[in-house]
């Protein structure tokens, strides 16, 4: 088993890919609905995770991966520690082998080559970490082979309209949110964001709910929420500079929507952080 030390974020110019340890790998976390236009493989080395595609559930146990596809609706549900590599390509990758208008998808059911992916993510994983001599040649040659696999065993050729039409709209989607991201710590009403893309607020509303399968208002809650999670592991801030930082109006607006997605209070899951810590160290 490769030892998984820390975080790999692999930047552009090393590699034309991203290789790193999954966030959640102590546990206690949750993600909510999201999409991006990269295609992802989660590969699960120890422990475990629920994997939900358009909210049907797929739960991995060590061994297992999944691929997900691009513009493709997921959250992620880890209640225990776990040492999970993630990839992340982007699409134009597979610009050669698109199925439809910037589409492809590949399969999620289980193949006989699931096997022969999981040593190549791990050998991906170990080369890198190592560094030797040649290390940068090695890992794309095995990136190579990772990509073989997948437009030969793994994608669908049959792309129906109504998927192609989905993609469209998450893609146009992918915009709006993007903007979210840079702004979320400011008073955003849906309102706002329908005037500055030339949408009406209804047609925006139906937009994130029928294509993302999140009403507006929870979206932009949870991009909050996991922004102050991120705040609360990696900085000394007190919990209502966090809050503040983030858009919520105090402590307590803050607390509430962090317990409802985490199951802690912000305190709780902190002194739970900093205890993980002291015993990796």
């Amino acid at each position: 088993m490769v030892e998984f030390s820390h975080e790999l974020i692999i930047p552009n110019e090393d590699l034309p890919f991203k290789m790193f340890l999954f966030e959640g790998k102590n546990g206690n976390y949750y993600r909510d609905k999201h999409w991006h236009r990269s295609v992802e493989i989660f590969a699960v080395f120890e422990g475990e995770m629920d994997f939900f595609l358009n909210d049907e559930r797929h739960p991995l146990r060590s061994g297992e991966f999944i691929l997900v596809n691009s513009n493709e609706i997921h959250s992620i549900q880890v209640p225990n520690p776990n040492k999970t590599v993630v990839l992340q390509m982007p699409l134009n990758t597979f610009e050669d082998y698109f199925t439809g208008e910037r589409f492809i998808r590949f399969t999620h059911d289980s193949n006989q080559q699931d096997k022969k992916v999981m040593e190549l993510i791990r050998d991906m994983y170990r080369t890198y970490e190592q560094k030797a001599c040649g290390y940068d040649m090695k890992v794309k040659g095995l990136y190579y082979m990772l990509l073989y696999l997948m437009v030969t065993e793994y994608r669908e050729l049959e792309a129906t309209e109504d998927m192609i039409k989905r993609n469209r709209k998450l893609t146009h989607l992918s915009m709006i949110t993007a903007y979210i991201k840079e702004h979320y710590t400011s008073e955003l009403t849906l309102e706002e964001l329908a005037k500055i893309f030339g949408y009406s607020p209804s047609y925006l509303s139906r937009m994130f709910q029928k294509y993302a399968g999140i009403n507006y208002k929870s979206y932009l809650q949870s991009i909050r929420v996991e922004q102050a999670y991120k705040e609360l592991v990696n900085s000394d801030h007190t919990i209502s500079e966090i809050a503040l930082n983030n858009g919520f109006p105090d402590s307590r607006a803050m607390a509430k929507a962090f317990s409802r997605k985490y199951g802690l209070l912000p305190s709780e899951y902190r002194k739970k952080a900093n205890q993980n810590k002291k015993t990796e160290s």
